[in-house]
């Protein structure tokens, strides 16, 4: 018998800012009839919420006027990044679509343009739901109305600051590289992101976000939301947790073909693919009987697209985000294969220095990863779990201290990666931990460049710098062993533990130690008169009153003014610095080049 093939519900995930109206937006939606029982209501699933085509039309979008193809939309529960980043479907994510939750007062956050910079790396349709329409001053709510009619509801003025606030929205957009418009003055879905005015409050322009959802689905996905009715199932898993009564479950969204009970199934594990056998399938039960003691229904199979619980022996270490795959006739080297090569197939590029990041799953890793990359930042090694000591060792033995970090993203840090820290071996490897993409890059890169900063300034400590004295009559305190005498400092800044040189190039000596008013200096600054130990030369010899010195800055450390700090020395330094340099170019054009 032929495969029979249809057309499943497309997955779709909301994103936004955490107070923009995610949450709610989803409520809305779902409670739109999730209490009915009648044909068509939206069902609850394990992590997931089905809205059927007939409720959509119900809500009064303009749906009436198409013929749909698509049997309804399928909405993760899981908040937006985790769903996107964690889940994928045969490496990519595992959503269809999404809406990207924006309040039209606020306009785009980091978290929201992070939403939009994850969607692009995936190439996931989406539209923007310019939420919290109702709080814009003077606004009459049309409670659960399509857009068009609420909007012919309102004054003149109203109607004028809701254009602005989409046309600033659009601005934004177009910055970021998306061409968008107002979801009723878009022609070609393709090439126009839609924005739709909503309040997931009031249900003000729900029906169009559901029917503009509808219309993408059907126009530009039909052919991948083909899926094998009777073939073996293809899952992600969402998460995994323990049951009472039924010990550790996983929360499947089934993407592709069927799943049974008595399946045997292939899922990833921390460090090794883990083969069970379905225990059992469970739904949640529907609104009117959750008063019965068990919250879930028995199912004997269940076709995708759906959100189902699963229960079987051997879950404790799988890792969400896993790939599920149901093992069918004689394909079980195969499937494991597929498993494992979907998990060790992270989408990481990997440098030879970078740092080293840790995430709770997968797609996390890969989102993080992506992000690093389009600031620069190259990995060196990218793994799912919790930090362990083996990462803070290596940490310690990266050559490029600015990389020596581990970037942890929703993953625990483990005792003894924490005693290991405490090392003193190991102080300068710095670990940043959250749960917010954005949050951990901007907090590893103010770390760099205090770092950075940091080095400079050691960098800057170590180098000898350039200064000119001369040697001021009346002031021979000691003629040799070591000479001591007073000079001024003419330019630059000068240092003790420098060799003294004349204009021609011989060497005089090292000035071992700097006298300011009877105390011990380590530096003087230009204008300034100071007594100088010399060891090497004697006085009336090799040096004499009125002799001009420079300090005898070595080559390379002249390189490395010149490259790199030019722009820190003061004018008197840079000076000086020119003068010796030249008197060096004399004889040696490239000298200090």
């Amino acid at each position: 018998m032929a495969k029979q093939s249809t057309i499943r519900t497309p997955i779709v995930c909301v994103m936004g800012h955490v107070d923009h109206g995610k949450t709610s937006l989803l409520d809305r939606i779902r409670g739109s009839s999730v209490v009915s029982t009648e044909e068509g209501a939206i069902t609850q699933h394990i992590g997931a919420t089905l809205v059927p085509i007939d409720a959509i039309t119900r809500m009064g979008g303009a749906l009436s006027k198409v013929s749909v193809n698509v049997p309804g939309l399928l909405f993760i529960d899981t908040p937006g990044h985790h769903a996107f980043t964690t889940l994928r479907a045969r490496g990519g994510a595992l959503a269809d679509m999404a809406i990207v939750v924006v309040d039209i007062n606020e306009g785009f956050r980091p978290q929201t343009i992070e939403a939009l910079q994850i969607l692009r790396n995936y190439k996931t349709p989406f539209v923007i739901a310019a939420n919290k329409i109702d709080r814009i001053h003077g606004w009459r709510v049309q409670e659960s109305q399509p857009f068009g009619k609420t909007f012919a509801q309102q004054n003149e003025r109203v109607q004028g600051m809701l254009e602005t606030k989409v046309y600033e929205l659009v601005g934004k957009l177009s910055d970021l590289g998306f061409n968008s418009e107002r979801f009723d003055r878009v022609s070609d879905f393709a090439r126009n992101i839609c924005i739709v005015p909503t309040s997931a409050l009031t249900g003000e322009g729900l029906p169009d976000i559901l029917m503009v959802l509808i219309g993408l689905a059907q126009r530009y996905m039909t052919e991948n939301l083909k899926v094998s009715t009777d073939g073996p199932g293809a899952g992600t898993v969402l998460e995994v947790k323990e049951e009472r009564g039924l010990g550790m479950t996983l929360d499947v969204i089934l993407y592709d073909g069927i799943l049974k009970v008595g399946d045997e199934i292939v899922v990833a594990g921390n460090d090794q693919i883990i083969e069970t056998k379905v225990r059992s399938l469970l739904k949640p039960r529907p609104m009117k009987e959750i008063l019965i003691e068990e919250r879930f229904e028995r199912v004997k199979s269940v076709t995708a697209a759906a959100g189902i619980k699963v229960a079987a022996p051997k879950l404790d270490a799988v890792i969400a985000g896993s790939p599920l795959q149901v093992i069918r006739g004689g394909n079980r080297d195969e499937v494991i294969e597929r498993v494992r090569h979907e998990v060790q197939d992270i989408q990481v590029n990997l440098s030879d220095i970078g740092v080293i990041i840790r995430a709770d799953t997968i797609g996390a890793l890969e989102a993080l990863s992506k992000e690093l990359e389009g600031h620069q930042i190259q990995v060196m090694r990218a793994t799912v779990g919790p930090v362990t000591r083996h990462d803070v060792i290596e940490a310690g033995t990266i050559k490029d201290p600015l990389y020596s970090a581990i970037v942890a993203f929703n993953t625990p840090v483990l005792p003894d990666a924490v005693d290991t820290l405490a090392d003193v071996a190991m102080s300068h490897v710095s670990i940043f931990e959250g749960g917010v993409i954005y949050q951990l890059l901007d907090d590893y890169i103010e770390w760099r460049e205090e770092k950075k900063q940091e080095l400079e300034r050691q960098q800057f400590e170590k180098l000898v710098m350039p200064a000119k004295i001369r040697i001021l009559p009346n002031c021979i305190f000691r003629q040799s062993n070591p000479a001591v005498v007073g000079v001024r400092v003419l330019g630059g800044k000068l240092q003790s533990g420098v060799d003294l040189t004349l204009p021609n190039g011989r060497k005089v000596g090292r000035l071992k130690q700097i006298q300011a008013k009877n105390e011990t200096v380590q530096e003087a600054e230009a204008g300034k008169e100071v007594a100088i130990s010399i060891e090497g030369p004697t006085v009336g010899r090799q040096i004499n009153v009125d002799d001009d010195l420079y300090v005898d800055v070595p080559e390379r450390h002249v390189k490395v003014i010149e490259r790199e700090m030019l722009d820190h020395l003061s004018p008197s330094l840079r000076e000086i610095l020119e003068e010796f340099a030249a008197l060096r170019r004399r004889e040696d054009p490239f000298w200090g080049k």
